[in-house]
């Protein structure tokens, strides 16, 4: 993994990149030639495995990225529970609430509900949906 970020000219942000990847998943790295940082997630579970499917893939500069979809954003941002993401959640929704499988997320909620700590999940996504209901023309 990190021989992969050298070659990438990828700096690998935190101190002790190993015991940071095995308490989070997550490796934060960011491009050296532009600072544009990335957290590279490794996934574990079934709900990963759907969100890497379901992506979205979009041209960035002529090569398919492949992007987590408007739902599974806002379930990662649900899960994380810091009150950026809560307020990035509400922007998701305003640009996209139509659009949004509500079914998908309540599904997921429900999993993550039976994590210690995330049992309010459902709730949320329930009062999400109530809000954009409300704000729908």
């Amino acid at each position: 993994m990190l021989a992969a970020c050298t070659a990438l000219n990828l700096q690998v942000l935190p101190e002790d990149a190993a015991d940071f990847v095995r308490d989070t998943f997550v490796l934060p790295v960011a491009d050296e030639a532009t600072g544009i940082r990335v957290d590279l997630i490794f996934s574990t579970t079934p709900y990963e495995a759907e969100a890497i499917e379901r992506a979205v893939h979009v041209e960035v500069r002529g090569e398919p990225v492949p992007f987590a979809t408007a739902e599974d954003l806002i379930l990662h941002k649900f899960f994380a529970g810091r009150p950026r993401d809560l307020e990035d959640v509400r922007g998701v929704v305003r640009r996209k609430g139509p659009e949004l499988d509500w079914e998908y997320m309540r599904h997921w909620a429900a999993e993550f509900a039976l994590i210690p700590g995330r049992e309010s999940l459902p709730v949320q996504i329930e009062q999400l949906q109530r809000e954009d209901d409300d704000e729908a023309p």
